[in-house]
């Protein structure tokens, strides 16, 4: 559990870092806590190291301190699967002010099940050292029982349409002027957001970055069509990450098709291998109120790495991409598959000469997008290769 802030021992900053404007009210907010802080940074202490675990390289450089004020708080829920700062309230969410401010918002729904500072090791740490200011979600529900406070998936994305106004509002507060560009990104379920939130809210962003996006598609392919052939023993992903299979085989493949059958299909009684999507007509029905159209609104960035080993790219990115192409939305979107990515980038400290991190590409493509909002178009889609050495810090988004 994250310490509580009153007993972070970090040193305030001078008053002049502090708001500008008057005291700093989230909107819509239940509950808020703020903090004055020589470093937002995951070195500062305010986080929870436990929610962003395995989720980069360990050869990613340690961050360099950004002092600035910290929003920590919840919105009205009636779940309780999030237990940071012992408040036992789902619908939690951080936001950071950076003392040197940009003038740009990120905001980002997590990963996984996992809580509001799962992002804070991949993107809060590195965008805040640009001099964003940046909002995290837990989506309004956590953990492998994520499902039992009814519309789950539907919730996630409400609560990131949510958080990004109390964001804007309160950067408006903070700074005495409005966020001069607001940005989506997030890896995995985090990822989806980013996809959901450009074709269903554009007018809240100027764009976005999806690392790995997950696909929901009414007629598939999605999580529920993909996975039970997997747990069966099919050849679902490509024959080269098979070396990665026994690590989602043991952490990923049954567990996550139960949750999320358990979400959309809770009255099926079947063992996991055996479930039928298509003879499912109640799951069909409820992914159809999540699903993707790729009627983005937008500039956004996909980027999946060729080895994932939860979602196959080529059921997952591969289609969104033609779905974005169908919709005439293309000159919006670029999409590069990352040869040697895969979805979990602990993996590759295990498998340095087979994998590549996804950490150093997102970074990457995020300042990509940065260029393209001021003019300069980002590289053409592609695949692009694993170079001969691979760096934890550094991915271009060309062939090499």
């Amino acid at each position: 559990m994250l310490v509580a802030l009153s007993l972070v021992t970090v040193a305030p900053v001078q008053a002049a870092q502090a708001s500008r404007c008057g005291p700093l009210r989230v909107p819509g907010a239940e509950h808020q806590e703020s903090v004055s802080t020589n470093d937002l940074t995951t070195a500062g202490g305010l986080t929870d190291p436990a929610d962003w675990a395995g989720l980069t390289p360990a050869g990613l450089p340690a961050p360099t301190a950004v002092p600035g004020t910290q929003v920590d708080g919840y919105f009205p829920d009636d779940s309780t699967g999030n237990t940071n700062h012992g408040w036992n309230h789902d619908s939690q969410f951080v936001i950071r002010l950076p003392a040197r401010w940009n003038g740009g918002l990120v905001v980002a729904g997590s990963p996984g099940v996992r809580e509001q500072y799962a992002n804070d090791r991949a993107i809060s740490d590195w965008v805040l050292d640009r001099g964003y200011a940046f909002a995290a979600t837990d989506k309004g529900n956590t953990g492998v029982e994520f499902y039992s406070g009814g519309d789950a998936i539907v919730e996630w994305n409400q609560r990131v349409t949510q958080l990004t106004r109390a964001a804007k509002a309160v950067v408006r507060q903070h700074y005495c002027r409005p966020p001069a560009r607001t940005l989506a990104t997030g890896l995995s379920n985090g990822g989806y957001l980013v996809r959901w939130q450009l074709e269903n809210h554009p007018e809240l962003y100027d764009g976005g970055v999806d690392w790995e996006g997950v696909l929901w598609r009414e007629e598939g392919p999605n999580l529920l069509t993909f996975l039970p052939p997997a747990l069966r023993g099919e050849p679902v992903f490509p024959a080269e990450s098979a070396f990665l299979w026994p690590f989602y085989r043991q952490y990923y493949w049954e567990l996550t098709q139960r949750i999320y059958r358990e979400a959309l299909d809770p009255d099926y009684e079947g063992a996991e291998a055996d479930y039928d999507y298509r003879t499912r007509p109640q799951a069909r029905k409820a992914v159809r109120r999540i699903a993707l159209t790729g009627r983005i609104g937008k500039p956004l960035l996909t980027l999946h790495g060729t080895l994932d080993g939860l979602l196959p790219i080529d059921q997952d990115s591969d289609v969104y991409a033609e779905l974005v192409r169908k919709a005439g939305r293309d000159k919006l979107f670029r999409y590069y598959r990352i040869e040697g990515g895969t979805h979990v980038d602990s993996l590759y400290d295990a498998f340095p000469d087979q994998l590549r991190p996804l950490t150093p590409c997102h970074h990457t493509a995020f300042t990509a997008l940065e260029r393209w909002l001021a003019g300069e178009r980002p590289p053409p889609s592609a695949t692009i290769a694993r170079p001969a050495t691979v760096s934890p810090t550094e991915c271009a988004l060309t062939h090499q």
